[in-house]
């Protein structure tokens, strides 16, 4: 079957391909069911950590290997131990970038309500991360949040604590995503830290939660101080290691939590937010295209990740 792997290129270099002769999903057994992939989406952060080699990479020694967590297929076989989907059910489920899927129905996969969006559902992995960490963040009515990069997760994300009634904040480098930004009007404000230097354009002690998305090295004594005392500071982007100076968190109390993921609580949170239009995906969909395209896609997540947001392939 047809399948987006990451493998070395000749120069030594990771690069992410189409093969057409990946070892087929299994028959399903059990409460296993099997999907053919129609959409699915590109998890922009790890991703492009694994075609990097980063932190938490597949080894070399483990390549070529697909590396994915956004998938909307159609089911076409249940195992015998099945109750809640049927043939014919649209899923999504956190599976590879791969032509057909074999997975348990009480996995992390939601059956898509007919009016979602399927390019949509296939962004609802990074939207399910976004969750999770405002969920973590104990967002309540009324506080201020700094949410820091613009990028898929982190418009979700200001969504989503907009939602829960709080005073958003969003900034980023990249202006064409701060533009996305205001179009979707989530945020009461909006910055460009390209333009103003951070230490000018964000307030020391201004926010309950900061949420830092972005991962830039060195940033993490900016983020606490930006932080009110007993404030949240979230750190959601995969990095190496995390240094920061200790009295700045001490004297006020400041809440340091690191993010993993999502469950499959906040797929179906999700799912629902967008199904009644509350959380709005569409806009953050920069590029749909077909999955033979998808190698071109990865040479510029690698080399240039800034000029992409969200990307569905077609199957």
């Amino acid at each position: 079957m047809r399948a987006l792997v990451t493998r070395l290129s000749p120069d030594g270099r990771r690069e992410k391909v189409l093969v057409h002769d990946w070892p087929d999903a299994p028959v399903p057994e059990g409460n296993q069911v099997r999907t053919r992939t129609i959409y699915s989406g590109v998890t922009n952060g790890t991703e492009r950590n694994d075609l990097l080699g980063g932190n938490y990479a597949r080894a070399e020694d483990r390549l070529p290997a697909p590396r994915g967590y956004q998938n909307v297929g159609e089911v076409i076989e249940c195992g015998p131990e099945v109750t809640t989907l049927r043939r014919g059910d649209l899923v999504f489920s956190s599976s590879d970038h791969l032509e057909f899927a074999t997975f348990p129905e009480d996995w992390l996969v939601v059956r898509l309500r007919p009016n979602v969006d399927r390019r949509d559902a296939a962004l609802f992995g990074m939207a399910g991360v976004a969750m999770r960490t405002c969920r973590h963040a104990e967002v309540r009515a009324g506080e201020r949040v700094l949410v820091v990069g613009a990028g898929v997760i982190g418009q979700i994300a200001a969504q989503l604590t907009a939602i829960s009634g709080a005073d958003v904040t969003i900034c980023d480098v990249v202006e064409p995503r701060l533009e996305i930004a205001r179009q979707i009007g989530a945020a009461s404000a909006i910055i460009n830290t390209a333009e103003t230097r951070w230490e000018e354009a964000i307030t020391e002690e201004a926010f309950d939660v900061v949420m830092d998305f972005a991962g830039v090295p060195g940033m993490e004594d900016h983020l606490l101080k930006a932080a009110a005392p007993r404030g949240r500071v979230m750190l959601i982007a995969g990095r190496s290691e995390v240094r920061y100076t200790f009295n700045l968190g001490q004297s006020r109390e400041i809440t340091i939590r690191q993010n993993n993921h999502f469950d499959l609580s906040d797929l179906q949170t999700v799912h629902g937010l967008t199904a009644e239009g509350r959380l709005r995906i569409s806009p953050l969909v920069q590029d749909v295209v077909p999955v033979d395209q998808a190698p071109q896609i990865y040479e510029t997540l690698r080399d240039n990740p800034e000029k992409l947001m969200g990307t569905v392939f077609v199957w």
